[in-house]
């Protein structure tokens, strides 16, 4: 019978997963670009998400201001 344990060198088993290799993306160069649009899109939805807040509380944050 044997072990399906792996034993470290110094004598204790192993209870980590095994770690995969990370893949680095050869000529991706837009990312920058595309950073700036994600941002800009989120800081329009957040902006959004305030004035229909403030139309239907009349506060800038329900419940602070």
């Amino acid at each position: 019978m044997t072990s399906s344990h792996i034993v470290t060198e110094y004598g204790k088993q192993n209870i980590f997963a095994k770690e995969t290799q990370p893949r680095l993306v050869e000529n991706y160069t837009n990312h920058f670009e595309e950073a700036e649009k994600a941002n800009g899109r989120w800081a329009m939805l957040g902006f959004i998400a305030l004035l229909g807040a403030y139309i239907t509380t009349g506060q800038i944050i329900p419940g602070v201001f």
